[in-house]
């Protein structure tokens, strides 16, 4: 059978080469195959990030000062009291492309991404981004754009001293008392998936913080799917809603099911 994008393109462009057309069966075959290939990678993911939660880690000895809406704010202050930090260095600034009106396409790119930080905030984790345009600057794009995340101003050598004075970049902190440790780096391509949840905890020391996981002794976790809630009713220290243990519990059980079929 002939799909109209097998036909000859137009304005000198080749033929798109689609793959076959195939009957329900086949097609439910096809993606069983490449099921078991992409549960492998699954699998890879997984053991990656239990490795990266193993990496050494490098402790923070200089200060560094930032601009906030509020005044004057060090690396520690940027942990709002969680044990860990996301920083994200976005291009917002003179000479970058888009300067006054608009970031870096890219990093904007990267902000309209970005999930609901309450839920990071869950796993005792901050997300921040950083730029060195001012703040009235940064407050006005964010109003623009409709961007939430938290976002200040770079004054001195941060960025060049952690790798991103050149490029976008994300880096991972690790906070025990008023000592800071950087964790993780991840920049380039490896950008391309940060802004869900999930993606930012699988970067971070101490992970999702659930049981699966493979996590160095002592670590914190506490049981899949319970600990989530809805953006605007995570209250700290709260237990799980017992209505939800129940539903998530149902779900478990019917999903385990179906697998062993």
């Amino acid at each position: 059978m002939m799909t109209s994008a097998d036909k000859a393109g137009t304005n000198g462009q080749t033929a798109m080469q689609t793959p076959p057309v195939v009957s329900p069966q086949d097609w439910e075959a096809a993606r069983q195959q490449l099921l078991v290939k992409e549960k492998a990678h699954t699998r890879a993911r997984d053991a990656l990030a239990a490795e990266r939660r193993r990496m050494p880690w490098m402790e923070v000895d200089k200060a560094y000062a930032f601009e906030v809406p509020s005044g004057k704010a060090s690396l520690l202050d940027l942990f709002q009291g969680r044990r860990q930090l996301i920083l994200y260095r976005a291009f917002f600034e003179p000479g970058v492309f888009g300067w006054p009106d608009h970031a870096c396409r890219g990093c904007s790119m990267v902000a309209d991404q970005v999930a609901h930080v309450s839920h990071l905030n869950a796993r005792d984790t901050t997300l921040v981004f950083a730029s060195r345009a001012p703040q009235a600057d940064i407050l006005r794009l964010k109003k623009r754009m409709g961007w939430e995340i938290p976002w200040v101003t770079i004054t001195d050598s941060f960025d060049a001293d952690f790798g991103v004075g050149e490029w976008h970049g994300t880096n991972v902190f690790f906070r025990d008392g008023t000592r800071i440790f950087r964790t993780y780096l991840i920049k380039s391509r490896g950008d391309e998936q940060m802004g869900g949840t999930w993606n930012y905890l699988d970067i971070t020391p101490l992970g999702r913080q659930e049981p699966w996981e493979d996590s160095p002794p002592g670590y914190p976790q506490s049981p899949t799917y319970k600990w989530w809630n809805w953006n605007d009713s995570y209250e700290a220290g709260a237990a799980p809603d017992k209505k939800w243990v129940e539903v998530s519990d149902a779900g478990e059980i019917a999903l385990r099911a179906k697998g062993a079929q």
